[in-house]
């Protein structure tokens, strides 16, 4: 299950890569357009605006595999193995309640984004139901991941220990 569940975050890691790649693209043609030439685009703000959801979201759950993201560690390294483990599966509760709830949340907009045809009020006229549904699968694979670190702390299996993390 791990394995799997890794094999899914990595893919939404490369499609995050990806995501930074075009919007890097599509903000400075976007910019060259609007300063040189004096015809900015109506697709690139839209665009860029839901592809940092991506980023932010969809892309979490890696960032938490891999340990990351910025944490400041110097009372949780001054507790011993012991205290270290507790303190894991108390930061996964509540990253799991809070993953579980915004998961939740995320998936009632979603829905009624959906039920309602609900669009953004431009040009380009995008459904808001495409960028409200990566809210709830973004933080369900989070809530997954902080489950499996919480169950990685009660067994006493150390993430970085693990083979697969030498080679991120």
């Amino acid at each position: 299950m791990w394995k799997a569940f890794e094999w899914l975050e990595r893919i939404t890691r490369a499609g995050g890569e990806l995501v930074l790649v075009f919007m890097v693209v599509t903000i400075c043609y976007d910019a060259i357009m609007r300063y040189l030439f004096t015809a900015p685009t109506s697709w690139s703000l839209e665009i860029n605006t839901f592809l940092i959801i991506y980023v932010a979201v969809m892309t979490a759950s890696d960032v938490q595999r891999t340990d990351s993201h910025i944490r400041i560690s110097f009372f949780a390294d001054k507790v011993g193995r012991t205290g270290q483990r507790i303190n894991r599966v108390v930061i996964g509760l509540f990253g799991l309640g809070f993953s579980g709830i915004m998961a939740w949340r995320g998936a009632l907009m979603a829905y009624q984004a959906w039920e309602y045809g609900e669009r953004v009020s431009s040009s380009f006229g995008t459904p808001i139901v495409y960028p409200y549904a990566m809210i709830p699968i973004g933080f369900g694979l989070l809530a997954v991941r902080f489950a499996l670190n919480i169950l990685d702390a009660i067994t006493g299996r150390d993430q970085n220990d693990r083979e697969d993390l030498q080679n991120v």
